[in-house]
């Protein structure tokens, strides 16, 4: 590091990089939301079209976090996070300076991809300082990371209408420039550099690229049901990607470690779910406040800076409190009464009870991700907790890609008051299945109980 850390502390220089990595992905996954209707405009473009601007960073997102964090667990994170953050600004400029739509989603993939580093980083560093110090680090910094890579989410809307109403819908992508220099910059500075080995390890090429071909298939076939030759494609590739991971000396996802610990796995079934119901707001009833309720993009994001704000107070008031199964209750709770009080919004629902449902959301928004996070960083390998934390945004943005198809079905060409409806019919079967999956799981009473390696 670039200056001695005291050996009985989390070293505090390496909050910034962080942080500010982390937040890179979340930001660019949400601040398109307000964007996608200019976009259309000016390119003439359907939303069946722009839709790709959504499922391509999600593609890109799904598959990156894992293998990132499996080469940060190998390699450390600094030559990661330097080059995701490098990737980063190239995605910025070509999407600001974009001549068609095509070129746009090109550069959304490669967001995605530059974005990938900083999730899986930030819990490698986190865990490597509580070895270093003998010392579990601070509940703070958890708390941090997850305001960063969750709750700050919420924020996107609001910070993209801004920036549309300064400078039009390209300045949604010329943000990521200032932000991957700065990225780059701190990291650069303060990161540490992990000592070369010899023999470099080797990675699981196979596996990776069986992993891959299965997300790919699969997630396309999500976002276009009609293309049903690629399940049998995403079922195969599956299958040769479990046996390879079952018999390779070095597996890129250890499955036998995996699939032993069932209390990780429900920590990534119930991501998957909440980014249902989380991202299908985010999309739909911003689509649908510029559509069925009539507002601008700027205005639509203002509605939802309540959530932000109100995500933001939760997570830091609890962040603190060691109750994981209490903050996802009492936030499932809260996910099944905003999905619900969906059915009862039209056309000419008054603002302020937009802001109210905003509130409400964000409350969920605080919890569910803040002690998921938690869960996962006492329940996974110490070994692979790069993999293990990219493996659950992977999770997290399968559910994502189900939340775009749900908008695309139930809101289809417009995003009118009754497709908002049928969409929150949905939502709210998904809210009542993350509440049961909740309660029935009783491995949360203990978690933070256990021996925190």
């Amino acid at each position: 590091m670039t200056a001695p850390a005291r050996e009985n502390a989390f070293d505090r220089r390496l909050v910034p990089p962080m942080m500010l990595g982390a937040v890179l992905n979340p930001i660019n996954s949400s601040m398109v939301a307000v964007a996608l209707v200019p976009i259309g405009i000016a390119f003439g473009a359907p939303p069946a079209d722009t839709a790709w601007l959504v499922s391509g960073l999600y593609l890109a997102t799904a598959i990156g976090q894992p293998v990132v964090g499996r080469l940060v667990d190998t390699f450390g994170p600094r030559r990661l996070f330097l080059a995701g953050s490098a990737l980063v600004g190239a995605g910025g400029v070509l999407g600001a300076l974009s001549p068609q739509l095509w070129v746009l989603v090109l550069a959304r993939v490669l967001l995605g991809f530059g974005t990938c580093a900083g999730y899986p980083a930030a819990m490698y560093l986190i865990r490597s300082e509580a070895t270093r110090t003998g010392r579990d680090s601070p509940a703070g910094i958890l708390t941090l990371l997850s305001v960063a890579t969750q709750t700050i989410a919420v924020v996107g809307p609001t910070l993209g209408g801004l920036l549309i109403g300064a400078g039009g819908w390209r300045a949604v992508f010329a943000v990521n420039v200032p932000l991957a220099a700065a990225t780059f910059g701190l990291g650069a500075l303060r990161l540490p550099r992990t000592p070369r080995t010899a023999p470099a390890p080797r990675l699981d090429h196979a596996g990776i690229a069986l992993f891959a071909t299965t997300l790919v298939a699969l997630l396309l076939f999500l976002t276009d049901p009609a293309r049903g030759w690629l399940l049998p494609v995403a079922v195969a590739a599956g299958a040769g990607f479990a046996w390879q991971e079952l018999t390779a000396s070095d597996p890129f996802l250890d499955l036998r470690v995996f699939g032993g610990n069932r209390p990780l796995l429900a920590t990534y079934g119930r991501t998957l779910l909440t980014y249902v119901v989380s991202y299908a707001f985010l999309y739909g009833f911003t689509q649908w406040l510029e559509d069925g309720r009539g507002l601008s993009a700027s205005v639509a994001g203002l509605m939802l800076l309540p959530m932000s704000v109100t995500a933001v107070v939760v997570a830091a008031l609890t962040g603190r409190r060691a109750a994981v199964r209490g903050k996802l209750v009492v936030g499932a709770v809260a996910q099944v009464l905003a999905c619900a009080a969906l059915l009862f919004f039209g056309d000419g629902t008054p603002l302020w009870v937009v802001v109210g449902l905003a509130i409400l959301v964000g409350i969920p928004q605080g919890l569910v991700s803040l002690a998921n996070q938690n869960a996962l960083y006492h329940q996974a390998d110490p070994e692979r907790i790069g993999a293990s934390a990219g493996l659950l945004r992977t999770f997290g943005y399968l559910g994502a890609i189900v939340a775009s198809v749900g908008n695309g079905v139930f809101l289809a060409d417009r995003a009118d008051t009754t497709g908002l409806h049928r969409l929150a019919l949905f939502l709210l079967v998904v809210a009542v299945a993350f509440l049961a999956v909740t309660l029935t799981d009783r491995s949360l009473r203990s978690v933070l109980r256990k021996d925190h390696r």
